[in-house]
């Protein structure tokens, strides 16, 4: 019997684009509190460590960044309480939508300085 091998091992990094790098890690270090694992000053991208498996890395260009709400991919952090991390990064001056709850999420939005799209998803038990 042949044992089957899967394609992937999970998702190594998502990659955000920003307009200044400098001052993307500044902004995602002090207001998100991620830490850099690692960076190439070169390539102008830095790998952050977002707390799991999956690392977020902020890489810059020199083209526009066109972000819409409605067909924009992002990513989605999951969290055991959302209430808290939105009054956390409400604190950290980042700017953040309202709340949404249903029967089994509580999540909301929030935004780099660049406009990028990210959601902090609670699963309600």
């Amino acid at each position: 019997m042949t044992k089957t091998v899967p394609l992937f091992e999970g998702i190594d990094t998502i990659i955000i684009r920003v307009k200044k790098i400098e001052k993307s890690k500044l902004w995602y270090k002090d207001k998100l509190e991620f830490k850099t694992i690692w960076e190439d000053i070169k390539l102008k991208l830095v790998v952050l460590d977002t707390g799991g498996k999956t690392s977020l890395t902020i890489w810059q260009t020199d083209k526009e960044i066109i972000v819409d709400k409605e067909t924009s991919a992002y990513p989605i952090f999951g969290v055991k309480d959302a209430n808290l991390i939105k009054e956390k990064l409400t604190i950290n001056e980042v700017k953040v939508d309202n709340i949404i709850t249903d029967d089994h999420t509580k999540y909301f939005r929030f935004y780099d300085p660049d406009g990028n799209i990210f959601e902090v998803c609670e699963v309600v038990e």
